[in-house]
């Protein structure tokens, strides 16, 4: 009992000291205090408890770092992050990698969330976190970014894919990272391990016009051994369909660090596999730019014809100056497209000449060029930049339709 008491003091003397300390220095004494303990994490610091209270909550949002177009190419689901951070270079700071093991501060990650990074604003968009959250984050990665995640003990398995499975790309990707549920045998992961083909624009694959892309390397980071890079720096890819492959069956194959074979059936979800060892990974995934579309009519109708055209005593469509009417894009069509000018000389030249913008009328009245009757378009105002006229110039030369 009185050794009881006696611990309970202890305890109460030690609780209140930092008070008593603070009250004698306000007193006019000369104690200072003890440093307050340091803030700590709302987690601790290990990549599946960062991943649960940061990426998944505050980073792999819709329209952010999830899906199949990520933003900055970074994709921090939980089936991919570790993957697409550790040991990767970033995309937006050229040599610097997103989590440098060891390294916080050569770390892009820190450098977003501790301030904006070389491009864009500070991470998560929707509001820093708190320095003693960095500060753990800070302290996984000086531990060296270990993958607490407890490996599986089935065959080993592809957990995430950097293009993902299906997807349309609209540029092309400079490198293909697979990840995978434990440590690669590095030696195992080369041209004949790790595939990428094209299509020939058939779609198909296994008829024998598939076209082998030649990687710029292939390799397994030495700071993500749990990962394979396809690199396609200087690599062009043309629109087509592509598919990855990593083989686990047959004369070469890719293997982990126990000499276990891939388990790589791949059915649409991550991991791969149907339990047993052996067997390919495949998936397609399309590069298409998007179709850049030419100006259009209504475009032109809105930015040029109805503010500096159609007024009230020019080419409305009450006042019709010089018979011709620019009121709206339906009568401008009619108006323009195919119809010979009425202006004295004029009368073979067409106001607008399908696919030939330099025998076209209205092209001559706005550029002054010589020859043409009356003055300058737009009236008494200033001429239009070469910049607006270059575009009513494109909408000609695609036809001029509507």
């Amino acid at each position: 009992m009185v050794l009881l008491c006696t611990a309970l003091l202890l305890g109460a003397c030690y609780e209140t000291s930092y008070d008593k300390a603070v009250a004698a220095l306000n007193a006019g004494g000369t104690t200072t205090p003890p440093a307050p303990p340091p803030p700590t994490g709302s987690f601790g610091p290990n990549f599946s408890e960062i991943q649960a209270s940061v990426f998944t909550p505050d980073c792999a949002t819709p329209g952010c770092h999830s899906g199949s177009g990520p933003a900055a190419s970074l994709n921090l689901e939980a089936a991919n992050s570790y993957t697409m951070l550790v040991g990767v270079l970033s995309t937006q700071s050229a040599g610097t990698q997103r989590v440098n093991p060891t390294n916080p501060n050569a770390s892009y990650l820190i450098q977003k969330l501790e301030g904006p990074g070389v491009t864009g604003s500070q991470m998560p968009p929707g509001g820093p976190l708190a320095q003693s959250d960095i500060d753990v984050i800070r302290q996984w990665i000086t531990a060296g970014a270990v993958d607490d995640r407890v490996a599986a003990s089935s065959p080993i398995r592809v957990t995430s894919l950097s293009v993902a499975p299906g997807s349309t790309q609209t540029t092309a990707p400079s490198q293909i990272i697979a990840g995978f549920d434990r440590e690669l045998d590095a030696s195992t992961v080369n041209v004949n391990t790790f595939i990428l083909e094209g299509s020939n624009n058939d779609g198909t694959f296994g008829d024998g016009d598939d076209i082998m892309i030649t990687a710029a390397s292939i390799s397994v980071p030495g700071a993500n051994p749990q990962s394979a890079v396809f690199d396609l720096t200087g690599v062009t890819l043309a629109d087509d369909t592509y598919r990855v492959r990593l083989l686990g069956s047959g004369a070469s194959i890719i293997m982990d660090l126990d000499a276990n074979a891939l388990d790589g059936e791949f059915a649409g979800t991550f991991p791969s596999g149907n339990g047993t060892a052996g067997g390919d990974f495949a998936a397609q995934f399309t590069v298409m730019a998007p179709v850049v579309l030419g100006p259009t009519l209504d475009e032109i109708q809105a930015a040029v014809f109805s503010p500096s055209c159609a007024t009230s005593t020019c080419h409305s469509n009450t006042a019709q100056a010089a018979g011709l009417a620019l009121g709206d894009a339906d009568t401008s069509f009619l108006e323009l497209v195919g119809q010979f000018s009425n202006q004295n000389g004029q009368s073979a030249v067409m106001l607008v000449a399908p696919n030939d913008p330099d025998n076209s009328y209205l092209i001559r009245k706005l550029e002054n060029t010589a020859g043409i009757t009356g003055a300058r378009m737009p009236l008494n105002a200033a001429p239009l930049p070469q910049s607006d006229i270059d575009v009513i110039r494109q909408w000609i030369s695609d036809g001029a339709l509507r």
